[in-house]
């Protein structure tokens, strides 16, 4: 693994990993926890993991990149209409993709020497038998519902390896993804500092500066507005909550 992939072999997994696989041209990422004997537990809203229907303007950039059929595993069955949190096996949930590992504890260095959120993080991961735990807990009680910017497959991923949950609600959740795309975005539309040159070479520089900058402070590693919860804890809030 280096700066620009964290690619790996089947035969580096450990129960307890965080993976991901790019989809579609590289236009975002899947996550889930690997469980062992080829088995994987994710979060998607529907389509079996594909993550398609999203609720934003995105839906239709995935739709039209996703195949047709439905992907029909020996293994797993059809899980084309599952939703939630889901257990496959490792063939599916790669959907032919390639195979890479989230990294933790980073240094901040190499976290911002990363181009693409949603890769690695600062924060460390708890000990693997804690991450198994919560993942299995998840897979019988869910973990809530699907919000792309709030709560996603990255989301359920570092809650896993973490135990950490963001309390505020009004920023994005844990996902790496969900603040690069909102980084980029403030570092074109929001920056002051876009007055000071308009050569072409510092407005890229200056827009790269303030979209590293956005990662930084937004990784869950860094943040203050997070909170180690229980997942049991999770789980029976959240049901008091949908109760309400």
């Amino acid at each position: 693994m280096g700066v620009f992939s964290n690619k790996i072999s089947r035969e580096e997994l450990k129960p307890g990993d965080h993976i991901y696989s790019w989809r579609y041209a590289y236009i975002y990422a899947h996550h889930g926890i690997y469980m062992g004997e080829g088995k994987v537990i994710h979060f998607t809203q529907s389509q079996g993991g594909r993550e398609i229907s999203t609720g934003t303007v995105l839906d239709r950039i995935i739709f039209s990149s996703s195949p047709s059929e439905s992907r029909n595993c020996p293994n797993c069955g059809d899980q084309s209409s599952n939703c939630g949190v889901i257990s496959s096996c490792l063939d599916c949930f790669l959907a032919d993709g390639d195979l890479y590992l989230f990294q933790y504890a980073v240094s901040p260095a190499s976290f911002v020497a990363k181009p693409r959120g949603g890769t690695c993080t600062i924060a460390a991961s708890d000990p693997s038998s804690q991450v198994l735990h919560r993942a299995s807990y998840l897979l019988h009680n869910g973990f809530g519902v699907y919000h792309l910017f709030k709560n996603n497959c990255e989301d359920f991923a570092i809650y896993c390896k973490t135990g950490l949950l963001v309390i505020t609600r009004i920023s994005v959740g844990r996902s790496g993804q969900a603040t690069s795309f909102l980084a980029a975005a403030s570092a074109i539309v929001s920056s002051p500092l876009r007055y000071l040159t308009t050569s072409f070479t510092g407005l890229t520089a200056v827009g790269y500066g303030m979209y590293c900058f956005s990662r930084l402070v937004s990784d869950i590693g860094v943040r203050r507005d997070v909170e180690k919860v229980a997942v049991e804890r999770l789980v029976s809030a959240s049901a008091g909550f949908q109760e309400t």
